[in-house]
């Protein structure tokens, strides 16, 4: 009887699932109207798809930052994303070397406050927004986090997001950005633009996923090691970080998709018995 109760309780789960329609709205621009008539290259690359279960109240929303070092990418929804009762936002930005940094992280956060002042409009919780992403996205998620003047700019506290979900993403001084100042990449720095330079006692729930160490891009887990390290050394209780072992960097995503959604749903589930 007890198997057969279990059964059906997760076989209503996976119906309802099942029966939820999903709606997805392309190319909204992020930035404001006059920053868009002043900057062509903002007007063509700066927007979003959103892409949100319809007729539902008080849905998680997760704020997902493509890869591609940037330097290359477009914005896509994962489907591994799809279809689990929350909402995803899929950001473009801007790449080098048509910018240098610190644009591409002013275009993330400028998305992030588009979404946390617009998300409500849509049938979402504010209070639930995650922000994630691979690689070069993951470092974009993690610099607004860290660095608070990012968000700042639209009164917004990094402790206002949900969690952050950082898949493969540099702790350090992004390649790239080494790469605009003359240093190579396997020369690593820590400066303005490293998220380690940040350390601090309070933030949003943090998980850092990496691949295998010996496979991995450039010594990606061992500057989350560091960065895991230097924040317990703070006092920070929120940071844990898993590492996918067999996995090389492009492949580690898939595996870390249901890590990053069962993130999202307990910590949804803690912050609303809050309310």
């Amino acid at each position: 009887m007890k198997k057969l109760f279990i059964f059906l309780f997760f076989a209503s789960i996976l119906s309802a699932n099942a029966q939820q329609k999903y709606k997805i709205e392309n190319e909204i621009h992020y930035y404001d109207e006059n920053t868009n008539k002043k900057d062509s290259y903002i007007n063509s690359q700066c927007t979003l798809d959103i892409y949100y279960p319809e007729n539902k109240k008080d849905f998680a929303t997760i704020i997902w930052f493509h890869g591609g070092g940037l330097t290359k990418g477009k914005k896509q929804i994962p489907k591994a994303l799809m279809d689990k009762g929350c909402a995803i936002v899929a950001v473009e930005y801007r790449l080098s070397p048509n910018v240098t940094a610190p644009a591409y992280i002013e275009d993330a956060a400028a998305a992030v406050a588009w979404v946390f002042n617009t998300i409500e409009k849509y049938g979402g919780n504010k209070k639930l927004l995650f922000v994630s992403g691979h690689s070069a996205g993951a470092y974009l998620s993690t610099i607004i986090t860290m660095d608070k003047s990012y968000l700042a700019r639209y009164n917004i506290d990094p402790m206002e997001i949900a969690g952050l979900i950082s898949l493969s993403g540099q702790a350090i001084t992004h390649f790239t950005i080494r790469k605009e100042q003359g240093i190579k990449s396997t020369q690593p720095t820590i400066d303005k633009y490293a998220p380690i330079l940040y350390v601090r006692e309070e933030t949003p729930p943090i998980l850092l996923i990496t691949g295998d160490r010996e496979m991995e891009l450039l010594g990606r887990y061992e500057e989350n090691a560091y960065f895991l390290r230097m924040m317990k050394l703070n006092k920070n209780k929120d940071i844990r970080l898993y590492e996918l072992q067999g996995f090389n960097h492009s492949g580690m995503a898939e595996p870390a998709y249901p890590l990053l959604l069962d993130e999202v749903e307990t910590i949804s589930k803690k912050i609303l018995e809050k309310k």
